[in-house]
């Protein structure tokens, strides 16, 4: 559990779960992170390898395949929905190994006093698929996800 100290997990109604993190990064920079391949690479899926095909525009799709320890690869895609750079990123999301099953997420950048934090709300169509999201492992996965991408933060500064 000590992994997930320092992500807040809310669900602030029956269909949406939030993810909230701070970095010691520019909003600018953690940004980024989210948006290209180059820094996506580093840390998106845990920090495994992975697989990053994005072309981040509104309309643009992305594809994420990690490759994971147990041997097994684990596909994600959606599509970009609005951006407004370096505050905002609205997009689809869709693992699948569950096809049909689109959650709408939102990415809230705010920085303060050189600081970043996500906010992340994702959005799905039943409280059932919600809960499924909540009892997969999710939150184990953004924290290991997130602690990856503050390892290769550091690397920039």
């Amino acid at each position: 559990m000590d992994k997930l100290r320092d992500l807040v997990i809310d669900m602030p109604s029956d269909r949406e779960i939030t993810l909230t993190r701070s970095f010691d990064a520019p909003r600018e920079l953690v940004f980024a992170a989210h948006s290209q391949a180059e820094h996506l690479k580093h840390w998106w899926g845990r920090g495994n390898p992975v697989d990053i095909e994005i072309d981040f525009r509104e309309g643009g799709r992305y594809r994420n395949v990690e490759h994971a320890a147990d041997g097994n690869d684990y596909a994600f895609r959606g599509e970009f929905r609005e951006i407004v750079v370096p505050e905002r990123i609205v997009q689809t999301f869709e693992y699948e190994g569950m096809p049909g099953q689109v959650a709408v997420e939102t990415l809230v950048f705010t920085e303060h006093d050189g600081r970043t934090t996500i906010t992340s709300t994702t959005r799905f169509d039943t409280t059932e698929q919600r809960d499924g999201m909540a009892e997969s492992g999710m939150a184990q996965g953004a924290a290991e996800s997130y602690a990856a991408l503050d390892r290769h933060l550091a690397t920039l500064r």
